[in-house]
């Protein structure tokens, strides 16, 4: 049995019914990690050790009855902006390098409460600004089925450690589709929540209206648990939403008879690559067999929500990487001689090309004089996002699209030209700037093997529904049996 290929849900099956054990599970893992990790980059910190020592520990207590918490001794990977006691977080960043966090981040509190254990915090776009995980300060992460491709971003670590089998399942963090897009292009399933579903307390912010965490995992069911594990209000986090508890498991009814699916007609024009056009064609014509009612609507709003969300995410992170100065912590120049100095050369030699660019975009839009002409503007542009979204769910109950126009691209190709990388985002950002939920999950691969991804899109706090029909299209096409990633090609 090789224990990496389960997902979740079997893994806990097979510990049930003794099977395996929890050493075994977490053994398994750090030898994988140990065999494909210098291919995959995915880790920016691994904890094989720790984590071993700890399955031993945790194993022992579930065996004398000490411990009862369903998913137990479970292995995990975080993405390296959430904050963890007494482990570097680092933001991928050379201003975070040494940095290790006094306190655990909400959702980690939460991972061990249920006794489950961090395999280690893994790559990342610097500071989660990006969209190929090229703009890490330590590593370039390469997509498993194909290294010499990138893996997506900002949590292109998270989705290559899940689809290279390194973890079972992962957390990431959705900026403005960083956590569907890599998902899409490493061909496993991303899951961004509803704005407020769960705490953001102890993510390092990039723009703290937009920014959403969220599981990266094999399957849906796997996603819809680790979302039951991690979903919650928090009194820490003024943006969280007091709701009623929801078993998302429960929702994966496999039934979408009646369901209505609309199809924006904007997403499958000029840009999309044939290829992905296709199989969500193919996908559409899937849903139908199984019986929802698929029509096309129009949601014109996706020429003007890309500009929106970079002015506003743009603006967002220029005021919140303020905080790193050389003064307080983080990274500290060697070459001053006075305390402007220290500012200057402290972000100068610090900060990557991308977050330097995103600061001065953000610095600029919020300046005197350009605020109302660009921030204020971008934040009426976000109402009329919201609204055009409520109509359309007047009439649906899910939405269709693509969740990249492409599949994963040939790392070095777009990195040089910021405005083409940001295009990657076209078809995610307009969730982030209305709060909605979105998941990504794959519908097939291209004539050179790469996954394709499809998002479907929910009502805020419309998690059961898109889950669901998520699952049934999953079941119904049973993706992983299918396609499995070929690690090909050579180290860039």
């Amino acid at each position: 049995m090789d224990i990496t290929k389960l997902t979740v849900h079997e893994l806990k099956e097979k510990l049930n019914n003794k099977e395996i054990t929890i050493s075994e599970i977490t053994k398994a893992y750090a030898d994988r990690i140990k065999e494909k990790e210098p291919d995959v980059q995915a880790f920016i910190t691994t904890l094989c050790d720790e984590a071993i020592t700890e399955a031993k520990q945790i194993e022992d207590k579930v065996n004398n009855k000490e411990i009862e918490e369903e998913y137990a001794g479970i292995p995990i990977g975080i993405k390296d902006n959430m904050c963890t006691k007494g482990i570097k977080t680092t933001c991928a960043s050379k201003m975070l390098e040494n940095f290790v966090s006094p306190y655990d981040a909400t959702v980690i509190e939460k991972l061990k409460e249920e006794h489950i254990i961090t395999l280690g915090k893994l790559n990342m776009d610097e500071f989660a600004m990006g969209a190929s995980t090229e703009y890490s300060a330590f590593k370039k992460t390469r997509n498993p089925w194909n290294l010499n491709t990138v893996p997506g971003g900002s949590s292109g670590g998270s989705a290559a450690a899940v689809a290279a089998e390194l973890v079972p399942w992962a957390l990431g963090s959705d900026t403005g589709g960083s956590i569907r897009q890599p998902a899409a292009f490493c061909g496993v399933v991303g899951l961004k929540p509803t704005y407020g579903l769960i705490s953001r307390y102890g993510l390092v912010a990039f723009a703290s209206s937009l920014d959403q965490i969220g599981p990266i995992t094999k399957d849906v069911k796997d996603s819809a648990i680790l979302l039951n594990i991690i979903a919650g209000y928090d009194k820490k986090d003024t943006t969280s939403e007091k709701r009623e508890k929801v078993d998302y498991v429960q929702a994966l009814k496999n039934d979408v008879k009646g369901m209505k699916i609309g199809i924006p007609k904007e997403y499958f024009g000029e840009g999309i690559n044939k290829e992905v056009k296709a199989k969500l064609e193919e996908a559409i014509e899937k849903y139908k067999e199984l019986g929802a009612i698929v029509e096309e609507c129009s949601l014109d709003i996706a020429d003007y929500a890309l500009a929106t969300y970079y002015i506003i995410a743009c603006a967002e992170a220029s005021s919140n990487l303020g905080r790193f100065d050389g003064i307080r912590y983080g990274y500290r120049t060697q070459n001053y001689t006075n305390l402007k100095e220290i500012y200057k050369n402290s972000r100068s030699e610090a900060f990557g090309e991308e977050v330097k660019r995103r600061i001065i975009l953000g610095t600029y839009v919020l300046s005197s004089g350009y605020y109302d002409a660009y921030y204020k503007r971008a934040q009426q542009v976000r109402t009329l996002v919201r609204q055009k979204f409520d109509e359309v769910f007047e009439k649906y109950d899910v939405l269709l699209t693509p969740t990249s126009p492409t599949v994963a691209f040939e790392i070095g190709t777009k990195s040089s030209n910021p405005l083409e990388m940001y295009l990657a985002d076209i078809c995610t950002v307009s969730l982030n700037i209305a709060g909605l939920p979105g998941i990504s999950i794959p519908c097939g691969v291209d004539s050179n093997n790469m996954p394709i991804g499809m998002q479907l899109i929910g009502q805020r706090f419309g998690e059961e529904t898109i889950l669901n029909a998520a699952y049934t299209y999953e079941q119904a096409i049973k993706f992983r049996e299918n396609h499995k990633p070929e690690f090909k090609g050579g180290a860039c």
